[in-house]
């Protein structure tokens, strides 16, 4: 972006192809005219007493102003370049003993760790999270895409590599679930921001076991229906490739459904889970012992076969459910249901 010639442009241009340049001169307490007045001619007509209040003048206004352009424009393109693949070089567990394998995460698929509380399923995250380079407890080391991260990468707060999704959710903000959307949207540049509000809510919606509106505080929600919602918002407006999902199977959510929506948003999935309908649906099982990757469970065919069973079953719980939750009475044979 050249600045000096982008101040030869109307100002009304300039805004439509930099609309977050609105938020900067909010910030400032500057109005925009309605006029068609020039880039250039706006910024020289401010009040030099009115920016003293912020200490700056009419120099430091233009320069502030480029300077926010530039890292605006940047955080776009950072955003727009996708991890395909992240490597997690083979480290030590507390012992000292060496993993047998080194790890691959690749886009699109759903992979389940597994294991006794205290066994190092968050030291694996965290090592993950940090780009670890045998720098960490653990000894191992994650290259992206093949390569070593550079230290900016690794000292940069906009490269959240995971994303996670806790069992407690719980909103604090006076927003309605809208405003909620919205505000991430306009944070992560969205140019089309109707569009993906709509696209998240109603994601959202098939998600939860109940239904609830736009106009809704998200303190109102309900667990399932605020998890919905975060998943909804994860999968479509967060940039982070590795979604860590802890216990879904108590969410409240469609769970099944939850992991496809992901995984079509070219996620990397890592679910920690002793629930064998999703510990089935994964791709892989990541058992982890005493701080280390004891071993890596491919799903079979067999699996998968038994996976078909026991969708048929949960299906039939949740029927049940929705009897309860309907408050109709429950009047059925078990041994016919097991059958």
């Amino acid at each position: 972006m050249n600045f000096e010639e982008l101040l030869q442009r109307p100002l009304r241009e300039v805004l439509q192809t930099y609309p977050y340049l609105r938020d900067f001169f909010a910030a400032l307490a500057i109005s925009l005219p309605n006029s068609t007045i020039g880039f250039g001619e706006f910024l020289a007509g401010q009040d030099t007493a009115k920016l003293e209040e912020f200490s700056l003048g009419q120099e430091e206004l233009r320069k502030q102003c480029a300077e926010f352009i530039n890292q605006m424009e940047l955080f776009k393109v950072q955003g727009d370049q996708r991890i395909r693949e992240i490597t997690v070089k083979a480290g030590y567990d507390k012992n000292g003993q060496a993993e047998k394998q080194d790890l691959i995460l690749r886009t699109g698929e759903v992979v389940c760790v597994v294991g006794p509380t205290g066994s190092g399923k968050s030291r694996l995250l965290a090592d993950i999270e940090c780009l670890a380079q045998a720098d960490t407890p653990s000894g191992r080391s994650v290259l992206l895409d093949g390569q070593a991260p550079d230290q900016r990468q690794r000292l940069s707060g906009e490269q959240q590599l995971v994303a996670q999704l806790s069992q407690n959710m719980n909103f604090v903000m006076d927003l309605s679930v809208e405003e909620f959307i919205t505000m991430h949207a306009e944070s992560r540049l969205v140019v089309d921001i109707e569009h993906t509000v709509e696209q998240v809510y109603t994601t959202a919606v098939s998600l939860a076991g109940e239904s609830f509106s736009r106009q809704t505080p998200v303190t109102a929600l309900s667990g399932g229906q605020s998890r919905a919602l975060m998943i909804a918002d994860v999968a479509c407006l967060s940039r982070s490739p590795i979604v860590l999902i802890d216990e879904i199977e108590n969410a409240g959510v469609d769970r099944r459904q939850a992991l496809q929506i992901l995984v079509q948003e070219e996620k990397i999935v890592l679910i920690a889970t002793h629930d064998p309908l999703l510990a089935l649906s994964g791709d892989r099982r990541l058992v982890i012992r005493n701080g280390g990757v004891a071993s890596i469970i491919e799903t079979s065919e067999e699996e998968r076969q038994g996976l078909l069973q026991l969708a048929e079953l949960d299906h039939r719980l949740n029927r049940l459910r929705e009897q309860v939750r309907a408050g109709e009475r429950l009047d059925f044979d078990l041994q016919q249901f097991f059958q």
